[in-house]
């Protein structure tokens, strides 16, 4: 199958075969090509809280990210510069992603809900020159600029404040033509920041040829995309790769539109009202947000109302009964994908095609070299637990970590990239996800992947999250111990924890079971939606 900017990927053809071109930029490929054919077909379609719709079609956002790409000149943006973008959803967020891609400068996505400490690091660790952002962004870099000597200009979708540059008024000034950069596919073009959930977080650096590679899984999983009516949604932040390379990039360079929802917090009630209205035709909902969704779901005639023809989870295990949940609810399929912020979208289920199995998270995607491997990068037999590895060349993987040379070479044994993630493959190439490499339990000579237990814990009528990590024991090496957030009307009793214990144990075997049940409000978790069981491992 050939693979060029301008030619859909048929991911159902066989063989497959990527054709990257020689140049390739994300800017002009998810904007400008559109702009030049149907300029007034919807690219973002903004909704607040009233229910009221702005919509920005591609020639309106070829304007105000010419217009950006100018005023970054201006400001001394230059090729290779890292510029950071701090928005919530919005149209301004994929007009300043286009803007610098198209300056040949790199994106390094941030997000609304980080903290100060957390944005310094990130913005010293990249070295980033400039930053697009909004008043409530620029009020939290205002104390930080001492500690960022590389950081020359602020910009601020909101107007000027004290150090803060109006961009509103310098896009008013710029041309709204601009000619982008002539970029090689292999050039640097984004740069997400891991999560941190292991060791501390590191920038993972893709080129312009990252999208190309997320296509064909994508279009794939979203069963067939894009089809007439088709208008994608998510709830993840779009600073996130889930949020950006699962739903947002993918979806512009298919010339589908993007529904975005800026929120502070995932409100489940607020979700179903959306779905209901029954625009939404495809959605990337991480698992943490599907168990949300469940347990407040409504009663009457929402279901009927919802008009979803595709619906794709990643980010944590989905397990077989969220799955099951989910295409009762939905009246489709949820498409489980597996991927890194390193290298994305290589392992999935299609169940539209019958490629799914219970428990899984499916095979690998067309264009993709996916194995579960032994320490030495030999592959593990049907069944025997090892690591997820993603063989190179892949246009999807990332060029390396920023300014981490050795974390870089770490990543691979050979031609392959380790994932860190446990897992175990059947004999029809179906992976089983056990966990990270530093989450799996290890007690009393069993190898214990927490996904299977939380899974079987979320089965609890009383269970709305839950999450396993090992204790340390004198006598058994590690014992499972399990963080529980109830539902509404559960109280945390003992006599609830010893059911919570026989529920599990009468599923799953002695070994697996909980030996401690905590009771906790929430779970700490990532602003990707993963749950952080370092932390856990650290709490009472």
């Amino acid at each position: 199958m050939l693979l060029s900017a301008d030619l859909e990927p048929d991911a159902t053809a066989s063989p497959f075969r990527w054709t990257v071109p020689g140049r390739y930029n994300i800017g002009v490929a998810i904007c400008d090509r559109w702009a030049a054919r149907t300029p007034e077909r919807p690219a973002i379609i903004e909704r607040d809280a009233g229910g009221h719709s702005r919509i920005t079609p591609f020639a309106a956002l070829r304007e105000r990210s010419n217009r950006l790409a100018g005023a970054l000149r201006r400001q001394d943006v230059a090729k290779g510069d890292r510029v950071a973008v701090l928005l919530p959803q919005g149209a301004a967020v994929v007009s300043a992603h286009v803007a610098i891609y198209k300056l040949g400068a790199v994106v390094v996505p941030l997000a609304s809900v980080f903290g100060v400490d957390t944005l310094a690091f990130r913005l010293a660790d990249a070295g980033c020159t400039a930053v697009v952002t909004d008043g409530p962004g620029a009020a939290k870099l205002a104390g930080l600029r001492a500690r960022l000597p590389a950081l020359n200009t602020v910009m601020s979708v909101d107007g000027a404040d004290a150090g803060v540059l109006d961009l509103p008024h310098l896009m008013a000034r710029e041309s709204p033509d601009f000619d982008a950069v002539d970029t090689a596919a292999e050039a640097p073009a984004l740069m997400i920041y891991t999560s941190g959930t292991t060791g501390g977080p590191k920038g993972a650096l893709h080129a312009h040829r990252v999208l190309l590679g997320h296509l064909p899984g994508f279009c794939l999983t979203h069963d067939g995309f894009p089809k007439p009516d088709d208008l994608m949604w998510t709830p993840a932040d779009w600073a996130w790769a889930g949020g950006l390379l699962n739903a947002v990039l993918p979806s512009l360079h298919c010339g589908v539109p993007v529904l975005a929802r800026p929120t502070e917090r995932f409100d489940p009630d607020a979700v179903w009202r959306l779905l209901a209205e029954g625009e939404v035709r495809n959605a990337f909902v991480p698992p943490t947000a599907l168990r949300m969704l469940r347990a407040v779901e409504p009663h009457g005639g929402t279901r009927q109302c919802i008009r979803l023809r595709s619906i794709t989870a990643a980010g944590e295990p989905l397990g077989a009964e969220t799955a099951a949940w989910g295409r009762d609810a939905f009246g489709v399929s949820v498409n489980e994908v597996f991927g890194q912020t390193e290298c994305n979208y290589v392992l999935g289920s299609w169940g539209q095609g019958g490629v799914s199995r219970p428990g899984t998270i499916g095979r690998a995607l067309p264009g993709h070299t996916v194995r579960v491997v032994r320490p030495d990068a030999t592959p593990c037999a049907p069944g025997e637990v090892g690591q997820i590895a993603v063989a190179q060349p892949d246009p999807a993987m990332f060029l390396g970590y920023w300014n981490a040379p050795e974390a870089t070479a770490a990543k691979f044994a050979g031609a392959w990239m380790l994932t860190g993630d446990q897992a175990r493959c059947d004999l029809d190439g179906f992976v089983s996800f056990l966990g990270r490499d530093d989450d799996v339990i290890t007690s009393a000579g069993y190898r214990i992947g927490p996904a299977e237990i939380e899974e079987c814990l979320l089965g609890h009528p009383a269970v709305s999250a839950a999450a396993a990590v090992g204790k340390p024991d004198r006598l058994r090496t590690e014992i499972v111990k399990a963080y529980v957030v109830l539902r509404p009307g559960h109280d945390g009793s003992p006599e609830l924890a010893t059911d919570i214990q026989r529920f599990v144990r009468t599923r799953l075997s002695a070994h697996e079971y909980p030996r401690e049940v905590a009771f906790l409000e929430a779970l700490p978790m990532t602003s990707s939606g993963k749950v952080m069981r370092r932390l856990l491992r650290d709490t009472p």
